[in-house]
Formats: C-alpha cells, structure tokens, sequence
C-alpha cells in the first residue's frame, strides 16, 4: 500500500489529469503538469506500479446505448455475525447488474448501486436475493428518476493536503 506522503503535487496533477482524460496523449500529459515526456511517463509508471493507479476505463453514455434503469439499495441484515455478512456478499458477488456494492455505518449494513435493463430484471433479482440470500435479509430499493450529477472522479486537491 502507498505511503500517502510518497506522491508530491506533481503526481496529484498526473492523477487528476488523468481522472479528467484517461486516453491523454503521454506528450499532452507532460505539458499540462508541467514536466518534460520521459520523467512524465516514468512516473505514471511509477503510480500504476504502486497500484494508485488501478487501471483504465471509459465512461459511457448508457442513455446512448440501452434503455436501463438503475436502482440504489439498502440493504439491512438481522444478524451481525460475521458469517451472515460473508454469506450477503458471496450472494451478490456475481450478480452482473449490481454495479457497486458498499459496506456502511449506520441504520444498513450495505448500500448496494445496480443498472438494470428494466423494473422486471431488478425486480427478478431482488426476489432471488431475498430468498437464496442469507435470513433476515431486508431490501429497500429506491429507483433513480434523473441522475442530476454524475461522477467525474473526486477532487483529489482537496482530499490531499500537502
């Protein structure tokens, strides 16, 4: 795992750069942080050697391509043993709907994101869920009517204070 303090205000400007526009041009790259190609691209390197860097993807515009609908569960066990956590997770491990699934504090135990093609399939799943999952399972879904903002990446100046 990284040192937070082992990335300077060089390797913050690479990261939220390239949160920004993963598919950047190493020379375009090099340019906007301010050092030359070969030092920009060995520390790029560096970042994705380290794992900072997870990987690369592409961010699509599902309205685009499919009608979906995407709706957020809560999910709440009755049991807060270890095995029934264990037991919800490797239940919803492969469902390929289910986009994110979270563990949280509060009045859930998980909060879980799925994109689905229609009210059917994430109804279909839903009831799979509630009977093969673990006893005492409780959903609360909330279907998305408009996503008012979506994702750009997190604002890495001002997590990181150096």
């Amino acid at each position: 795992m990284t040192q937070h303090n082992e990335l300077d205000r060089i390797d913050l400007k690479i990261l939220a750069t390239l949160q920004d526009d993963g598919r950047i041009t190493n020379q375009a790259l090099s340019e906007r942080v301010g050092l030359s190609p070969s030092p920009c691209l060995q520390r790029v390197r560096r970042l994705e050697k380290l794992g900072v860097i997870k990987g690369y993807s592409c961010h699509i515009d599902l309205e685009r391509v499919a009608q979906t609908i995407t709706v957020f569960v809560s999910v709440s066990l009755s049991s807060h043993e270890k095995g029934a956590f264990g037991a919800f997770e490797a239940a919803v491990a492969d469902i390929p709907e289910l986009v994110e699934c979270h563990k949280v504090s509060g009045q859930f135990d998980y909060l879980l994101r799925f994109v689905c093609s229609d009210i059917g399939t994430y109804t279909a799943i839903s009831d799979h869920l509630l009977a093969t999952g673990p006893e005492g399972l409780n959903l609360s879904s909330h279907v998305v009517l408009q996503a008012t903002k979506e994702s750009k990446g997190v604002a890495l100046e001002r997590l990181v204070r150096q």
